[in-house]
């Protein structure tokens, strides 16, 4: 008989792995997805966000030792670290560690259904490529029906700040957008416009200072009835212009 091979993580108990080795080990135990715009709030622990925050700390430190920087001597770069971590982890790529935020609501009593637009909410992100910035504005589009949930105003910007808060591409961000609030409000339509600058163009590489990059997705009655899109764009267009 061949021995039994023995497993690479054997619990989530032991206390000598480090909280990223535990949690990558739930991930694929439970055959999910950890790419970096994904949300594993459900796979970390009580007080695992902190250990996180604490590791990475240490890499951003192993970084700039790496990048030739006097981290002891400069008094510029002395709390570098431990700031880039926090950053991280409680700031820009929070949208992948924490739930979703709490939505209050309600029901469609009056049975609205005419065009609801949100916008424009500040949208920021991350290149998953180089980690630079990405900052633009985002469009909702809500076409309800009478057994759909509505949502406080201030409630769509928490959503597309949540789902923003990842390392990502504009593209995938729009959709994983669109996924949410479909899933939360039940409508006919749903339309989402991001326009957007990155930084990644910005900064380096061409370092085009102009281009911006705009993309949409629409699904139910704005991609059924061209009249209906053709009205939130054009109203997107005055309040835009």
């Amino acid at each position: 008989m061949k021995p039994t091979p023995t497993p690479l993580f054997r619990t989530d108990d032991e206390a000598d792995l480090p909280a990223s080795v535990r949690v990558r080990s739930r991930l694929v135990r439970a055959n999910q997805r950890f790419h970096a715009n994904d949300n594993i709030a459900d796979f970390l622990k009580d007080g695992e966000l902190d250990e996180l925050q604490s590791e990475v700390e240490g890499r951003i430190k192993e970084l700039l030792n790496s990048l030739v920087i006097d981290t002891t001597g400069d008094h510029n770069t002395q709390e570098t670290a431990r700031r880039v971590a926090k950053m991280f982890v409680t700031e820009v790529f929070k949208g992948r560690y924490l739930p979703i935020p709490p939505l209050t609501e309600f029901p469609n009593v009056e049975k609205l259904n005419e065009l609801l637009i949100v916008g424009p909410i500040t949208a920021r992100s991350a290149c998953s490529h180089h980690l630079c910035p990405i900052i633009g504005k985002v469009w909702i589009g809500i076409m309800p029906n009478e057994s759909s949930n509505l949502i406080g105003l201030s409630k769509y910007s928490r959503i597309c700040d949540w789902v923003m808060s990842r390392p990502q591409i504009q593209e995938e961000a729009a959709v994983q957008l669109a996924n949410v609030i479909e899933e939360r409000v039940k409508p006919d339509g749903i339309a989402i416009v991001i326009e957007a600058d990155h930084f990644c163009m910005h900064w380096r590489g061409v370092k085009d200072a102009d281009s911006r990059m705009t993309n949409s997705v629409m699904r139910g009655s704005f991609l059924k009835d061209s009249n209906l899109r053709r009205e939130f764009l054009s109203l997107l267009h005055r309040k835009h212009g």
